[in-house]
């Protein structure tokens, strides 16, 4: 009986010669190898070809996240490329910027819509670099909303009484029915920084001429 196990999915290009079964590596399933299993998704990892899908990721472990303990690594992927710089580009595109600090977590996750639950954090806004026209943000305190999947895998990486400058769109916390600021895919999160005050007045000044 000729073997066609899949050259990523199977661990091995032996099969069972009576049901050309192939031996698959972790999350795959079927005979040659060549799909996930239920639970899991494909990766861009030829290691590891399927993983389990980030959503399953508990609300205690994203809570255990926010402390800085380590998430379920083998259910991330990479963090997005760019999400640690600062640029003009950046500022422009984004209708808030502000300096906050997480100072603490509700015990449980918010109900979120298919993509996962969200996670509750008390931020105390300390300054606010940009709003939109009719934005209601102020200096002060704030809900921030973050998907516990992304908590738990450290995207982006918070702890409890540590100042964050943060850059995001207002309406991706209102579209997804969450009463403050949500960490959605334009959000940006970095550490704050002694030396990122002066740098965010100069962009103030060139913002001028945003697009």
């Amino acid at each position: 009986l000729a073997c066609d196990c899949h050259p990523v999915g199977a661990s091995g290009k032996t099969c069972n010669q009576t049901s050309g079964q192939c031996p698959c590596k972790d999350g795959v399933t079927g005979t040659t190898c060549n799909r996930c299993a239920k639970g899991f998704q494909q990766s861009r990892s030829h290691i590891a070809p399927c993983i389990r899908i980030p959503r399953v990721v508990t609300a205690v472990q994203a809570m255990e996240a926010v402390d800085g303990e380590p998430g379920r690594v083998d259910q991330c992927g990479r963090c997005r490329a760019g999400a640690r710089t600062l640029n003009l580009n950046k500022f422009c595109s984004r209708d808030y910027v502000i300096m906050g600090k997480v100072v603490g977590r509700e015990a449980s996750a918010a109900a979120g819509g298919p993509a996962g639950a969200w996670v509750r954090l008390a931020l105390s806004v300390q300054a606010v670099y940009k709003r939109a026209p009719r934005s209601r943000l102020r200096r002060g305190a704030t809900a921030l909303y973050v998907r516990a999947a992304d908590l738990a895998c450290k995207c982006p990486k918070l702890k409890i009484n540590k100042s964050y400058l943060i850059l995001g769109v207002e309406k991706e916390g209102s579209a997804s029915g969450l009463p403050g600021l949500a960490v959605g895919e334009r959000s940006l999160l970095l550490e704050w920084r002694d030396d990122w005050h002066r740098r965010i007045r100069r962009l103030q000044r060139r913002a001028i001429n945003c697009h």
